[in-house]
This record gives structure tokens, sequence and C-alpha cells, in this order.
């Protein structure tokens, strides 16, 4: 269990390209999402895991959660890093929030083109998956759709500083991750696991039904240095996912 935990920690806070070698993943041929659990024994749970993320979220029959998402955010420094699979904002003190009762820590924030979540087959051309961790090391993820539309001023803030190539930056200034969430906080709820390798499991998420909205501008900003990274969906096997109205 400890070994499992301190994967996931060390995951969702590296910013560490994979070297060359049978480890080195992508989102297409050969070291695609396809075949992950084949190209390194560490990588096994990503096709034998039984609650891989992400999922097609059906809308139907869902059950009911009370737990409000109160977030706890600050504007903090940090950086802002290119890793080869995404683009991640990292923030040395940016609080965090209180995700079914229990407080979390603020990790870092990604992105992913389109988004990896759908809500019964529809898709978004992009998403930013929140990542926080626990006092014990559980982790837990909210996930926000953006939808085109007008220009979002949280992502300026980020795509304006964003390396172009691997490596990073410091912020200029500092950054609050409340920019990234809508005013309604409903959401739908699942247990999965981490959408890159290893694709450790126990990872709770949190996808917010209302999308925020970015330019077409921002979005081809972005998909101009990963024009597509994001996960296939996978089934459900059982697993309940319940949401707030």
């Amino acid at each position: 269990m400890k070994k499992s935990v301190l994967a996931l920690s060390l995951l969702a806070t590296s910013t560490v390209v994979l070297a060359a070698g049978p480890g080195t993943w992508g989102y297409e041929g050969k070291t695609g999402p396809d075949n992950w659990g084949n190209l390194s024994q560490e990588y096994a749970t990503c096709k034998l895991g039984q609650q891989q993320a992400p999922i097609d979220i059906p809308t139907k029959s869902l059950g009911k959660a009370t737990a409000a998402i109160k977030p706890a955010y600050k504007a903090s420094a940090g950086e802002i890093i290119n890793n080869g699979h995404t683009i991640q904002l990292s923030l040395s003190d940016a609080g965090g929030a209180n995700l079914s009762g229990v407080d979390y820590k603020y990790l870092q924030t990604h992105f992913h083109a389109p988004g990896e979540e759908k809500v019964d087959g529809k898709s978004y051309p992009f998403n930013a998956h929140i990542v926080h961790q626990s006092a014990d090391g559980k982790l837990a993820v909210i996930g926000v759709f953006y939808k085109e539309g007008t220009e979002n001023a949280a992502l300026k803030e980020v795509f304006s500083q964003m390396p172009d190539k691997d490596g990073k930056v410091a912020i200029k200034g500092a950054i609050n991750p409340t920019g990234f969430l809508p005013k309604s906080l409903a959401y739908y709820s699942y247990v999965g696991s981490l959408t890159t390798p290893p694709c450790s499991e126990g990872v709770t998420f949190y996808i917010l039904k209302t999308p925020m909205e970015m330019s077409k501008a921002q979005l081809e900003q972005f998909k101009k240095l990963y024009p597509m990274n994001a996960r296939p969906t996978f089934p459900l096997n059982g697993r309940k996912i319940t949401e707030t109205n």
C-alpha cells in the first residue's frame, strides 16, 4: 500500500521527462495508450487495472453526493513546465480544497486536448486537471471542461509564459488556481486512476458539470505544442458514479 501511495505522489509532483528506453510513452503509435501496459512492468496497471481513467460519464441513474467542493486556493509563485507530454502549472503554496470532507493540498494543474472525460458520449476540445493530495498521500483531481468562446484570463496567464519545448520557467508574479473554476461547482465523481503511466489507481475525480470558455486562438496555441494528448475512455467495470446538483 505504501508503494502505491508513493507512486501516486511521485507522479503527481514529478516534472521529469522520461528518458528514452522501454518506459518511453506517448499518445500515438507504438508508444501510444493501447501499448502503455506493454512498455514497462511498472506500467502493467495501464492494461490490467479495473478502475482506469478517464471514463465516459453516463448521466442517468447516478447516486447523489452531498459534499460540496470547498476551494481554499490562494495566489502563489511557482513554475510552468513543458514536460514532454503536457503543460503543467506547479505552484509552491497555493492552498488547497476540501473534497468530500477531506482537506487536500494543491499540487499542480495540467491540460489535455481534447478533454479526457466524456459525458454521455460528448467530448470537449480541452480540459484542465487540478491535482491535489491529502495528508495521507491520496490524490484527488478536479476536472474542468473548456469549450470555445471568449478568451480565458487564467489560461492566458499560463499560455503567455509556457515554454515551447521541454523545460520550465519561473512564473512572473503569482497565479491563483481559482481562475480555472467556473462559478458552479456541481460535479460528477468517480474513483479512477492516473491517466498517464503508471496508471496507478485510487484517484478520486470530481468532474465539474459547467464548462469554462477559451478562445479558438488559445486552443490553437496549446495544440501547436500538443495537438492530441488525451487518453481514451475506459469501461466502468461496476464503478458507481455520484453527482451533485
